[in-house]
């Protein structure tokens, strides 16, 4: 279950990196990424706004990938598995990031409206 959302106020277009830690990495083709707030207050904000149509928007690189995410409510973290976005794996092409370790820090470098009292 998510937690209550959180109360409308005003918001700051920052990069998620500001409110959120992540960490990232590969199973073979497919990428987990892990993402978390450090408090309640936004941990109710990141659950109910990183959905998996704001990862899609976030990284337009998996748009058309399935994408699975969990909620870790104890952890107050969101997994997200992205099926098929390292191909075959790291040997079989030449991506940037071709282990996805990278990408926790690239959506986390990625802008969105936050909430003031977060920052």
């Amino acid at each position: 279950p998510l937690p209550e959302p959180p109360p409308a106020g005003p918001t700051r277009r920052v990069p998620l990196g500001l409110v959120a830690g992540a960490r990232s990495g590969d199973k073979g083709g497919n990428a987990n990424l892990g993402v978390w707030a450090r408090d309640e207050p936004g941990w109710r904000w990141l659950a109910h706004t990183l959905t998996v149509a704001k990862l899609r928007e976030l990284l337009p690189e998996t748009a058309e990938l399935p994408v699975t995410r969990h909620v870790l409510p104890n952890l107050r973290a969101l997994n997200f598995f992205v099926e098929g976005l390292l191909g075959e794996g790291v040997a079989s092409q030449a991506r940037f990031d071709p282990q996805a370790k990278a990408l926790g820090e690239w959506l986390r470098a990625r802008e969105l409206d936050v909430p003031e009292e977060l920052l």
